[in-house]
């Protein structure tokens, strides 16, 4: 014989609560899954561009600072866009 075996099931309104700590624990998943792909997921549009303001020397100087351009190259481009050359 199963003595008291529907006493052990979830009565008591304990299923409410793990109802709610499902829905609870899916809706930060799914936060979570989302947050990460904006944060390192693929960006919209590849590169991010340069803001409008930034004037063409002062491109130079921050691929200058990157390591992208080496001093001749620098100097050579500044030269062009000042039209000194």
């Amino acid at each position: 014989m199963m003595y008291g075996w529907y006493d052990q099931g979830m009565g008591g309104g304990w299923w409410i609560l793990m109802m709610i700590g499902m829905v609870v624990f899916w809706v930060v998943f799914v936060i979570g899954i989302v947050a990460l792909l904006r944060l390192y997921g693929p960006q919209r549009g590849g590169m991010r561009p340069q803001p409008p303001s930034s004037s063409a020397i002062e491109i130079l100087k921050q691929r200058l600072a990157r390591g992208e351009l080496t001093e001749e190259e620098y100097t050579r481009l500044r030269k062009l866009l000042e039209g000194d050359s």
